[in-house]
């Protein structure tokens, strides 16, 4: 899940203001050479201004720092992914990558109890790949009941009313691969002739 947003865009202003104080150079002299007005500076630094792409840009230039700087967003170089574990409704989910949009890989724990036995269908846009890694899993598609063990896999199309939990209240690990705009996971069953 991505971070707080009000809290991310809080966090400009200061970001700004230490980068002109360590450059040395004035709100009339920053706005003279970004083209951006001095008290639109001094409520961005305040926080008083939401900053925006168009303002941020030619800051971004003058001071010769990528935009990513500016908004603190997350080093790039690292090809380690750094899990954040999300919370919700008794299921942990830890992000496998990284980029927005497209198919999202995730590896989830859910806990034995974590979602009862009564099943409470619920349908959405995407599409959803399970692999079950431990325990065994309550699949609810439609009017299908399906449990799945280690080893097996189910996908589907999240239009579908479904509902998911543990099959025996024990934890279920597994990992999902899941496209949020219906995207699909493409497995080649056998290898290409040359």
């Amino acid at each position: 899940m991505p971070p707080d947003l009000d809290s991310v865009l809080d966090a400009v202003g200061p970001r700004l203001r230490a980068l002109r104080v360590q450059r040395n150079l004035t709100l009339g002299e920053v706005s003279a050479a970004s083209g951006v007005s001095v008290s639109t500076l001094s409520r961005l630094e305040s926080g008083r201004r939401r900053p925006n792409l168009e303002l941020l840009l030619p800051i971004a230039q003058l001071y010769g720092v990528p935009l990513d700087d500016l908004v603190g967003a997350p080093p790039t170089g690292d090809p380690r992914i750094h899990l954040r574990p999300i919370e919700h409704h008794g299921m942990t989910a830890i992000p496998l990558t990284r980029r927005p949009g497209g198919v999202q890989a995730f590896k989830m724990v859910i806990a034995g109890d974590a979602r009862g036995s009564e099943p409470e269908l619920q349908v959405h846009e995407g599409y959803e790949w399970m692999y079950i890694l431990n325990g065994s899993l309550r699949l609810v598609l439609a009017e299908n009941d399906f449990v799945l063990g280690p080893g097996e896999a189910a996908e589907f199309d999240t239009r579908t009313p479904h509902w998911f939990a543990s099959a025996d209240g024990k934890p279920v690990e597994m990992i999902s691969l899941f496209g949020q705009q219906g995207e699909r996971m493409h497995v080649r069953a056998r290898p290409k002739r040359s």
